[in-house]
């Protein structure tokens, strides 16, 4: 008689934790690849790298348009299918980005990149949250903060030389090929969990929850002009070395894999700090901190790797506050964590919008030094917001208004 096998527990979440790393490294890659391509694409399509920038403010923005519609689905129906909806149109959306003959129609394909990529992170960071303790969530959420910003170590810069050895659309392949492959073990792998919302599918409910918190929406908005400062580092670092240093797009990929150490480091540093009583304090210090060392990086042109350290410590400072807003998306609405964590990233893509379409516009206006005091401008009005508007609540209760008017 044929007997039945099984897979080790421990086996599954080894697969299960090891699809959802992947996902969150590829996703993270494709969202900043561009920052080592823009001169090259702006040199194929005879435009500026301020209007190539542009193609990053749409990938952005329809990421930031998705990523909140896509959570109640997720916390209704369950992580598995969004999972492999997203991956598939990543796939399939980064690959035909590859072969567009023209600027329009690479645009379009980074559009429906945005809205697959919307989909990965905050239903990955639910997955986690779901099963992960409270009292360990900070520093779960830090460590997948910091396996999706190892992509600014090894992605970007594996962009930069794949884009070295051929063109501009040899990592869109590259990319895509993995995308599909990350798909294909996760029809296989990922785990099959039951919906973590009830078992009506609700849509309109989360969204009116999670608007009725007043101190949730104030996160939004310090997180979003915090990320603007981000994104625009990474979106216009490697056209600053190019500009300023004169060198080649696959030079360019070392000093990439420095900085992108810095994203790493700064989030697993703010998983560390995310459930922190105080952790709002020190994500207002870290903005101004950040802003400071950005206006630095774009005025002044010391030594290369002068210039990388600097950049390195812009980047490891704008990287803590992620894990914390997330985590505290998180804190805010356990029974719709892929909503809330998906809200959360809308307020960090359109950051990224913001970020790229915004320091195009000052790179036009009045070159790197203006992209560094425009950065600098964003911080100072995230901190502002953190300390005059925001408040540690002591329970999730006591950030709704109703219970604010009933003490």
């Amino acid at each position: 008689m044929a007997t039945e096998t099984t897979t080790d527990p421990a086996t599954s979440q080894v697969r299960s934790f090891a699809i959802i790393a992947a996902a969150l490294f590829l996703n993270n890659t494709v969202a900043l690849m561009l920052g080592p391509l823009l001169v090259d694409i702006a040199e194929e399509f005879d435009t500026s790298v301020a209007v190539a920038g542009q193609l990053a403010a749409a990938t952005f923005f329809s990421w930031a348009i998705f990523a909140p519609l896509i959570g109640p689905f997720s916390d209704s129906l369950g992580r598995r299918p969004v999972a492999l909806t997203g991956l598939f149109l990543m796939g399939v959306c980064i690959i035909g980005a590859a072969f567009a003959p023209n600027f329009i129609v690479l645009m379009v394909f980074l559009i429906g990149t945005g809205l697959g990529g919307s989909m990965i992170p905050p239903n990955s960071i639910a997955a986690i949250s779901d099963v992960v303790p409270e009292e360990h969530r900070g520093r779960a959420i830090g460590a997948a903060q910091g396996i999706m910003m190892s992509a600014t170590v090894i992605g970007i810069p594996g962009v930069a030389i794949l884009a070295s050895v051929a063109d501009w659309r040899l990592p869109f392949l590259v990319c895509g090929s993995l995308l599909m492959a990350t798909f294909a073990l996760s029809w296989l792998w990922y785990p099959k969990r039951p919906a973590s919302g009830p078992s009506s599918f609700s849509y309109l409910s989360r969204f009116k929850e999670l608007g009725s918190i007043p101190i949730f929406r104030i996160g939004m908005l310090a997180n979003f002009s915090q990320r603007i400062v981000f994104f625009a580092v990474i979106g216009y670092f490697a056209a600053f070395l190019i500009d300023t240093y004169g060198m080649s797009v696959g030079e360019t990929a070392l000093p990439l894999a420095v900085v992108g150490a810095g994203a790493v480091v700064g989030s697993l540093w703010g998983g560390m700090l995310a459930n922190h009583r105080k952790r709002l304090n020190f994500m207002a210090g870290f903005a101004l901190a950040g802003g400071a060392i950005t206006a630095v990086l774009f005025a002044v042109g010391p030594a290369i790797w002068a210039t990388v350290g600097i950049a390195f410590a812009a980047v490891c400072v704008l990287s803590v506050g992620w894990p914390v807003f997330i985590t505290f998306a998180t804190d805010v609405a356990p029974q719709s964590r892929a909503t809330a964590v998906g809200m959360m990233g809308a307020s960090n893509r359109m950051g990224g919008v913001v970020g790229a379409a915004m320091g195009g516009a000052f790179l036009a206006i009045g070159g790197f030094s203006a992209i560094g005091i425009f950065c600098l401008a964003a911080v100072v009005f995230s901190a502002l917001v953190m300390r005059l508007a925001m408040r540690e609540p002591k329970t999730v209760e006591e950030m709704k208004p109703d219970a604010a008017q009933s003490r």
